[in-house]
């Protein structure tokens, strides 16, 4: 198992925001919204809902066999992982047929304070497709203050729109990427399908009242922590670029190589878009594994022993023993994230 492409169980988890219609297409599933908007890929997290479904929420199972992401992880940690000792992504597509409560996510230092973890949640988004009037929200607009936000989570309580009117808006369009560093305001709007890349937890403050016509509550909007602190974790100072331009790395023979995200972005992860016509590609990853996003076309996979082909929709986790000993070839445009 651990000497091939892992290949999982899909895994579509449990939200209280309408949407996954847009999953059709991706996935072949079908096409109505749900609350199970979410796709959770190559996952070892626990989804932090308020009513469980199951102990292994969120984790992704392998395909075929009765062992769980996190399982695998933990008993084969050099060849899943190499020599980078934690599995630090965690990879979702996400379809939401309304706006999502206005929101951010800790940082390392507020996320080892208050939730004893190594991580927080710097994210980023590729947007895949969209609805009519497809939205996001990202950034606070200028001169929002922490008492004019304070204001707006009391107006929440009845205005659905309170929190909205401090956010600067965005219009998306297919193949847009945009990086969302811990601790910035943002909500994913309705219409978009979204894959999106972050640090591997679900810590999320939320202090919107409402989402849709469902009412958080206080646990689901400070998960716990008082809210005078919870607030501390939106950062009023620093706006970050609100898109990313991808950097062409490499266009040869058919082979088209975007540099997404890097470390001059983050250090939280590396994020390509690859683009075959014709053409192979071989991973030049050093010590690490990497995810993989079938997100246009087809591809086989092969080496001397092995073949499989995977089309839009497909995703699989590649271990970091066997990243120079498979290929891809064909027709398509894939995700690699690491």
């Amino acid at each position: 198992m651990i000497n091939e492409p892992i290949f999982f169980e899909r895994n579509r988890v449990g939200r209280v925001y309408l949407g996954g219609k847009l999953f059709a297409d991706f996935f072949g599933d079908e096409p109505i919204d749900g609350f199970k908007p979410e796709e959770w890929i190559a996952s070892n997290v626990k989804a932090m809902n308020k009513i469980q479904e199951s102990p292994k929420e969120g984790i992704s199972k392998i395909k075929g066999f009765d062992i769980y992401f996190d399982e695998l992880l933990n008993k084969y940690p050099e060849e899943m992982l190499g020599s980078k000792k934690n599995f630090r992504i965690l990879v979702k597509a996400l379809d939401s047929a309304i706006r999502l409560p206005a929101q951010a996510h800790p940082d390392k230092a507020f996320s080892k304070k208050y939730f004893k973890s190594g991580f927080g949640k710097t994210e980023c988004w590729v947007i895949l497709d969209t609805r009519p009037d497809a939205k996001i929200f990202l950034n606070f607009k200028d001169n929002i203050t922490k008492e004019l936000f304070e204001q707006a989570i009391e107006k929440s309580e009845y205005d659905k729109n309170a929190m909205e009117e401090l956010m600067l808006d965005i219009t998306p369009k297919v193949g847009d990427v945009y990086l969302v560093p811990a601790r910035t305001i943002h909500a994913i709007g309705k219409g978009c399908l979204i894959l999106e890349i972050q640090e591997p937890t679900d810590f999320t403050i939320q202090p919107e009242r409402l989402c849709g016509d469902y009412k958080l509550s206080d646990y689901e909007m400070y998960l716990g922590i008082p809210k005078e602190d919870a607030v501390t974790c939106f950062d009023f100072e620093n706006k970050p670029e609100a898109q990313i331009v991808s950097t062409t790395v490499t266009d040869i023979n058919g082979l088209k190589i975007e540099s997404l995200i890097n470390e001059s972005h983050t250090d939280c992860f590396i994020i390509n878009r690859i683009t075959l016509s014709d053409s192979e590609y071989i991973p030049n990853i050093i010590d690490s594994y990497a995810i993989y996003v079938v997100i246009d076309g087809s591809i086989e996979i092969s080496n001397n022993e092995y073949r499989k082909t995977v089309k839009k929709g497909d995703y699989f986790f590649m271990p970091a023993s066997q990243m120079s000993n498979y290929k891809f070839s064909g027709n398509a445009s894939i995700i690699e994230c690491y």
